[in-house]
């Protein structure tokens, strides 16, 4: 990612512009892992608190999903935004599943029957 600003706007603005760009066009695919906020503030040489707001826009946006202990990863958003929505529901209830024991296997093999036609 550039490191240079324009400067004209805050700078957390121009970052979740650059990351909303990358992932529309394909440059961050869906599923990819997004720098952890400490690594993108040392390489745009910025505050992470500056990265971690631009995340939090990216999130409210729908271009990119938190997971707490896993990072932040782009996902591509709806017109109408339900699909971000349903994502995110369907890893919440993921994540439940995971606590209550389930395991990776099982979800995985589930998932294949699923789209087994596909």
């Amino acid at each position: 990612m550039d490191k240079v600003f324009s400067g004209k706007r805050d700078v957390y603005l121009e970052i979740a512009e650059r990351y909303e760009k990358y992932i529309t066009l394909g440059v961050i695919k869906p599923g990819e892992k997004l720098p952890s906020v400490r690594t993108a503030a040392t390489e745009l040489r910025v505050n992470p608190n500056t990265v971690q707001r631009a995340y939090t826009l990216l999130e409210e946006r729908g271009f990119i999903r938190s997971m707490p202990k896993k990072g932040a990863f782009a996902i591509l958003p709806t017109d109408s935004g339900k699909g971000s929505e349903t994502l995110k529901s369907l890893t919440d209830e993921l994540i439940k599943l995971k606590g209550m024991g389930v395991s990776k296997e099982d979800i995985i093999f589930t998932l294949e029957e699923v789209y087994k036609d596909d």
